[in-house]
């Protein structure tokens, strides 16, 4: 599966975002996807994650209760609404696919099999 991220840009702190990821190659309800980020100097973290289905999600919790993940399988795209954004939010966002099968809440940066090639966010205070 090949995976594309966008809508990343620079935001003020307090504001929205939505980033997208656009899969296609194999079908996209194979996949379990995430979000990840990788700040300047900093190793790359968990965001959230969403099953097959888009009935479960899960969430880091530097970012619950802020961002949101869905999924549309019809458009086969991945989704990350991003409210009250703060300038430790600012990091290259990563779209993830992983064709592991278990609780997604035990999922690690290895669960997942395939990337995409990360959108740039940016909060200034």
């Amino acid at each position: 599966v090949q995976l594309q991220a966008s809508g990343g840009g620079l935001v003020q702190a307090g504001d929205s975002l939505r980033l997208s990821c656009a899969a296609s190659g194999r079908t996209f309800t194979t996949y379990v996807m995430g979000w990840f980020r990788q700040a300047p100097g900093k190793e790359r973290e968990f965001v959230a994650t969403i099953n097959r289905s888009g009935i479960s999600t899960y969430y880091s919790d530097f970012v619950k209760g802020r961002f949101t993940i869905s999924r549309d399988n019809a458009k086969n795209t991945l989704y990350l609404q991003m409210n009250s954004v703060k300038p430790e939010d600012t990091a290259v966002y990563y779209c993830a696919a992983s064709s592991k099968w278990g609780k997604i809440e035990s999922y690690t940066r290895q669960s997942y099999d395939y990337w995409g090639q990360g959108t740039q966010v940016t909060v200034s205070s």
